[in-house]
């Protein structure tokens, strides 16, 4: 995910010159607070496509609560609004305990001579002493989704935001499980007018950012969530 980032942030300054990282996090900050943007910052908004920055710090931030067991701290960690501040400060405070006591744990095993090594067989090749209790780590990419292609296409309202249009294409990758063109992505959606004629821009989008993959280069182009 934080490839993610840091791709989706490059491309965005790239395609826009005055882009600076400063100025889109400002945007962010504001936006997370609800608060309203001078033009200057819609223009920085849209030219950083920060709403997607956004989703993806998001997505990052749950994923490292979740890997530590603490997903309970994330919906308050998540909400930047005014009325939140005080419930997020003291969401703070536990977790800046719950990482010290989780430091202190780790060093007493230590210690005691047991070693979490993550990868052994790079991290502690010779394995000399103590002893080693490897963690086992969940990836998406060890159990690919599978999908049945005769499947009934569930539609959904196409969004009217560019950001969630953008999650919400990446979301129907996600759940299809095999290469969709983009006749097959529009399929999944209805709405009037030419909506239609962003799906080219978006899956574009998602495909530098790393969240989706071509895997055809024929006259029909498909591509698979990354």
């Amino acid at each position: 995910m934080g490839e993610q980032i840091d791709s989706h942030r490059k491309s965005r300054q790239a395609a826009h010159a005055d882009l600076m990282l400063t100025g889109i996090y400002n945007v962010l900050e504001k936006l997370r607070a609800g608060e309203p943007l001078s033009a200057k910052e819609r223009e920085i908004y849209d030219h950083g496509l920060v709403g997607v920055l956004r989703t993806l710090h998001d997505e990052l931030d749950a994923a490292v609560l979740d890997a530590y067991g603490w997903a309970d701290l994330a919906p308050t960690l998540a909400d930047y609004t005014p009325a939140g501040a005080e419930a997020r400060e003291a969401a703070v405070a536990e977790l800046l305990q719950r990482l010290v006591d989780l430091n202190a744990r780790r060093a007493a095993e230590e210690a005691a001579g047991t070693v979490r090594w993550l990868r052994p067989e790079f991290q502690n090749p010779l394995a000399r002493g103590g002893t080693q209790a490897s963690i086992e780590v969940d990836s998406d990419e060890a159990q690919p989704a599978t999908a049945d292609p005769a499947a009934p296409i569930t539609t959904r309202a196409w969004p009217t935001g560019l950001p969630e249009q953008i999650k919400a294409v990446s979301e129907v990758m996600a759940a299809a499980g095999r290469p969709l063109t983009l006749d097959d992505l529009a399929a999944h959606f209805k709405a009037r007018g030419r909506w239609r004629d962003r799906l080219p821009t978006i899956v574009e989008t998602l495909e530098a950012i790393g969240r989706a993959r071509r895997t055809s280069q024929a006259a029909a182009p498909a591509w698979a969530a990354a």
